[in-house]
């Protein structure tokens, strides 16, 4: 395990205004996560999970403190080095599997790849290799109206790991799976 920390958080503060009332999504936050670690957070609706899943996935800033993504103060950068940053080293898995509809399993895991420029061909083997590993091979054709709620799930899974994230952040990411696709995917 590497010592210098794949995520740290330093007095992490998060305010927003619900018409003329702020509201303190996150207090003063202090994480640090290293790669290898699986680290699950929980709590009642309202407490701050998304926020913080906001923050380390580089997709908000914070009021105040420090995101440190392996090594990286990534509130330095400009806006756009931010998003070549998520793309190349940040998977997401959202709860709401955001899949293009009118692309098959196959094009919406090639999508993040393409994004970065890697050519067709390649795209293609790397996001079919993936559906593989999810166990949907077979499925690679089928357009996400087609696919079962856990089906969509794992295409959003390895959609999320084809560029061979350094960091993966998953809102609730096997709740449509059953038991063996869950022990699969984790």
């Amino acid at each position: 395990m590497s010592h210098q920390p794949l995520v740290r958080l330093k007095n992490l503060h998060r305010t927003f205004m619900l018409g003329q009332t702020p509201v303190q999504a996150l207090r003063g936050v202090d994480l640090t996560i290293h790669a290898g670690e699986f680290l699950a957070v929980w709590g009642p609706s309202g407490s701050g999970k998304s926020t913080l899943m906001n923050m380390v996935g580089l997709i908000d800033a914070p009021t105040s403190g420090k995101v440190e993504i392996d090594g990286h103060d990534v509130h330095t950068l400009s806006d756009d080095a931010i998003t070549t940053f998520r793309g190349q080293h940040i998977g997401f898995v959202f709860q709401s599997f955001n899949l293009v509809p009118v692309l098959s399993a196959l094009e919406n895991v090639m999508l993040p790849l393409q994004i970065q420029g890697v050519d067709k061909v390649a795209a293609r083997q790397r996001a079919q290799g993936a559906l593989g590993d999810v166990g949907l091979a077979d499925h690679a054709p089928a357009r996400p109206d087609k696919l079962s709620g856990g089906q969509r799930q794992r295409v959003a899974i390895a959609r999320a790991l084809v560029v061979g994230p350094k960091l993966v952040i998953a809102d609730v990411p096997i709740a449509n799976l059953d038991s063996g696709n869950s022990a699969m995917v984790v």
